[in-house]
């Protein structure tokens, strides 16, 4: 979980989710033009496939290959334990309250 908050706190991989989320399964050229174009940042390919590497370690993003191509597709599935931690209440370790 620890990896899924690290890769959520920078506001590039934010956007880059956010990308993904309006059009999944974008290369990283693709999604280097519409971090330029849809949002004013021109971020090197480097820094973008950096970003990328640090969402895909936290299970953010899948990539798939296709010949020469790699397409990234986002995966939500890591938020889930967050959401239902919130939702729920959480265990008993997460859910302290404060004594007054």
């Amino acid at each position: 979980m620890t990896d899924v908050f690290k890769a959520l706190a920078d506001p590039t991989r934010r956007i880059i989710l956010d990308e993904l989320t309006a059009r999944d399964g974008q290369t990283l050229f693709e999604l280097c033009a519409r971090l330029l174009t849809q949002h004013g940042l021109g971020s090197s390919r480097q820094a973008v496939s950096q970003h990328l590497g640090l969402l895909e370690d936290a299970g953010l993003v899948e990539v798939r290959r296709e010949g020469r191509c790699k397409f990234h597709y986002i995966n939500t599935d890591p938020l889930g334990p967050i959401v239902q931690r919130w939702l729920r209440g959480g265990d008993a370790a997460g859910s302290r309250k404060e004594t007054t």
